[in-house]
């Protein structure tokens, strides 16, 4: 496909951008989520899944994920199983609930299914018409809070304390504390955040990938880059979690379990994929006149069949990546910035000991810098109207601090509700808030929170 051909079906020049800037864009965003490739197996393997099935079915299910985004939407979105999600997979549904990781995949699917029919039903649009422009700017806010906090933690300049560790994965702390600055990670990400700040300032195009190119470089001498043994994985199967599905065993613990796991997988989705979707084109000017993304009822769509597809081949909840925002930040708009994310978790199937490369503190500076762009929208809220500013500050702050983007939207709405109902003016808020309000309710009670 020729760059007329690529003009011409992602329509790069009605969105204001080219070839190359997309490129750049995809390039960033993949560079930014990587990290996934080797964390997911990680957390996964913890329940008895094959290793190396999970990190195969981890970069396919991205991969497809991105592409039904990009030819479905064009939108510049990228997506992969989430963080956060395959904790409460492994940790809760598995260890915690006492599902086998067959009877968790099911329930996977099951939960995407569900997200499906939302998607898919009127419903789906006016979820994201139904927000105040209030809560549509706290949550672009948030978004930028919580995407620096994990820029933060990659870089070591911020750590987790008190650290519940299994099989080395960290699954519960206490919270932060500042991190040892001088030492070569968080040394190397202050460097990083310098360059790519510089570079900035100067209006450099494409600032957040060099910036990513140069830390990466800048880590050799460090000792922070490595260099792979091998550039291509040894032994490559999928046979192990393909289609392991076991729905016969799925009610052994009853009904309600079932029903909870699967509402709460499709909740955090739902509202992880809607936050980043307004929060992210919000701050990129990618909303029209009414708030709305164009298109974003067919990225949700794509989400839900990615979850579908992930569950298939052997993965938790796949959904749209809040580190998207660091391609978007480089100028993508088109769903081609997604192809070339699609494109690279295909090749890291084989190429995976490439894509490791990249060490979280090169990638860390994009995220604290989008962060910052992004936090300019609690200029757009009334802060002197405490019923307005109180919602507006509980999702802006219970996103990074819950480490949950759904969870700040989850307070948000029922702050919102609760504040309007006993100020008098129970009718200002659409009926759709309330349910959305009640239905973060019953998940907070079912899961125990």
């Amino acid at each position: 496909m020729g760059e007329i051909s690529l003009n011409r079906f992602f329509k790069l020049k009605e969105h204001g951008t080219n070839v190359k800037t997309e490129i750049i864009a995809g390039l960033t965003t993949f560079f930014a989520m990587a990290y996934i490739i080797f964390v997911n197996p990680s957390y996964l393997s913890a329940t008895g899944m094959d290793h190396t099935a999970v990190l195969v079915a981890t970069c396919l299910s991205a991969a497809i994920g991105c592409f039904l985004t990009a030819f479905l939407a064009n939108v510049p979105f990228a997506q992969a199983p989430g963080m956060g999600l395959n904790a409460f997979f492994t940790y809760s549904v598995c260890m915690g609930m006492g599902y086998t990781w067959q009877q968790a995949l099911t329930i996977v699917l099951l939960s995407g299914i569900l997200f499906l029919i939302i998607a898919v039903s009127p419903i789906r649009g006016k979820i994201i018409s139904s927000i105040p422009a209030s809560l549509k700017a706290a949550i672009s806010a948030g978004i930028g809070l919580f995407i620096c906090f994990i820029g933060l933690l990659n870089a070591d300049i911020v750590k987790l304390i008190g650290d519940t560790v299994v099989d080395g994965v960290v699954v519960a702390t206490d919270y932060s504390d500042m991190g040892a600055i001088t030492t070569n990670g968080p040394l190397l990400a202050l460097i990083g955040l310098l360059i790519t700040g510089i570079l900035m300032a100067w209006k450099v195009k494409g600032a957040l990938f060099l910036g990513i190119v140069a830390t990466t470089i800048i880590g050799i001498p460090m000792g922070l880059t490595t260099m792979p043994t091998d550039i291509a994985e040894k032994s490559i199967s999928i046979a192990p979690t393909l289609f392991k599905f076991d729905f016969g065993g799925l009610f052994s613990h009853g009904i309600l379990p079932v029903l909870t796991a699967v509402v709460t997988f499709s909740i955090c989705d739902c509202f992880d994929t809607v936050g980043t979707l307004i929060g992210t084109a919000s701050n990129a000017g990618m909303l029209d006149e009414n708030g709305n993304l164009p298109k974003g009822d067919k990225a949700l769509i794509a989400d839900a069949c990615a979850t579908c597809v992930g569950a298939c081949l052997g993965t938790s909840t796949v959904t749209t990546f809040v580190e998207s925002s660091t391609g978007i930040s480089e100028g993508g708009r088109t769903g081609l910035t997604s192809v070339v994310v699609g494109i690279l978790f295909l090749l890291s199937v084989v190429f995976a000991p490439i894509a490791g490369i990249i060490p979280t503190q090169a990638t860390a500076p994009a995220l604290i810098i989008v962060g910052m762009l992004m936090i300019n929208n609690v200029s757009k809220i009334d802060w002197s109207d405490v019923e307005v500013a109180l919602p507006c500050f509980l999702t802006i702050v219970m996103m990074p601090f819950a480490y949950s983007i759904s969870d700040g939207i989850g307070f948000g709405f029922i702050s919102y509700c609760i504040i309007k109902i006993f100020r008098g003016k129970a009718k200002e808020v659409p009926i759709l808030m309330y349910i959305l309000s009640a239905l973060f309710v019953v998940m907070y009670i079912l899961s125990g929170i």
